[in-house]
């Protein structure tokens, strides 16, 4: 009880990498800038270009908003523990990072699946996809995501806020993550442990397994068109979101099932790095690469 309470947290990123410092903050600042301007690049193709204000470019607006959100919340200020050796946040600041960052991520699963279910609509029952996506089914769809996202988080986000913190305040990670900030405390985490792995069964795994649902519907439906062309056309519709999907679930797998001790601390930065710096910027590249229309659009901006 005599212990000061924290009120700010010295946030390592990577670390003291010594001469490589400089090296590694142009690295990743070039990335960010390419992330920014690659996803601005999407809404505002979207916004004036009349042939890209579909469905499912609609939703993929939605995809570079969220993209943009995760990395601005977390890319500048892991940038100048990595210029610095640290980087100073305050209480308030960590625990907004991390509302941000856990609210945007459900939103992206969620979104992900919306997309999932209008690449379901085109390509299983195409005849009725302009009467289903109307304008104000497409708005609801849009929306649900957020809303859920920024209000399931504070599950795990309000008891978060409560912890008492009177022990060490060095995170040893690339942001304000809940399990660097439940090392810190020194209030009793038990409960919310077991919360947060009871609430990331629907929030996680429910939009994991439409997804998985709406595309084995999507290759049955591939494998009766007679021609190999067919075939190929119709895939291409819906292969930079399968991509994206996988991309995304497997960097986000793969920082919550690695353990955050020892040698695998790094990896799980790396996994850290990995999924909220290198896809949002991995998504438009896939979309612009993979997508004739987004092309077409491009070269006659």
């Amino acid at each position: 009880m005599n212990q000061t309470r924290v009120t700010e947290f010295i946030l390592l990123g990577f670390g003291n990498l010594h001469s490589l410092n400089i090296l590694f903050f142009i690295l990743f600042l070039t990335i960010f800038l390419l992330t920014v301007v690659g996803n601005l690049i999407l809404i505002v193709l979207f916004a004036v270009k009349a042939k890209l204000q579909t469905p499912m470019y609609y939703f993929l607006c939605h995809l570079s908003i969220s993209d943009l959100v995760i990395s601005t919340n977390i890319v500048p200020n892991m940038l100048g523990a990595v210029l610095l050796g640290k980087k100073i946040m305050t209480y308030i600041g960590c625990i907004a990072q991390f509302y941000f960052y856990c609210g945007t991520t459900i939103s992206e699963c969620f979104l992900l699946s919306v997309m999932s279910y209008d690449r379901y609509l085109a390509i299983c029952n195409p005849l009725r996809y302009s009467s289903i996506m109307v304008y104000k089914f497409c708005i609801g769809l849009s929306l649900w995501p957020w809303l859920l996202g920024f209000t399931l988080n504070l599950i795990g986000v309000l008891p978060l806020s409560n912890y008492h913190f009177c022990r060490d305040n060095i995170i040893d990670h690339v942001f304000c993550d809940i399990s660097p900030l439940q090392k810190l405390s020194c209030s009793d985490t038990s409960l919310v442990e077991l919360e947060a792995f009871l609430f990331s069964m629907p929030v996680f795994i429910v939009p994991c397994g439409f997804i998985i649902v709406t595309y084995v519907y999507i290759f049955l439906t591939i494998f009766k068109i007679p021609s190999t062309t067919g075939k190929q056309k119709t895939f291409s519709t819906c292969s930079s979101h399968l991509i994206i999907v996988v991309t995304f679930y497997g960097t986000l797998i793969a920082k919550y099932m690695i353990p955050s001790v020892g040698h695998s601390l790094i990896i799980n930065k790396i996994a850290s790095l990995l999924h909220t710096l290198f896809t949002p910027l991995f998504n438009p590249i896939i979309y612009s690469l993979r997508n004739q229309d987004i092309r077409m659009e491009l070269l006659h901006f």
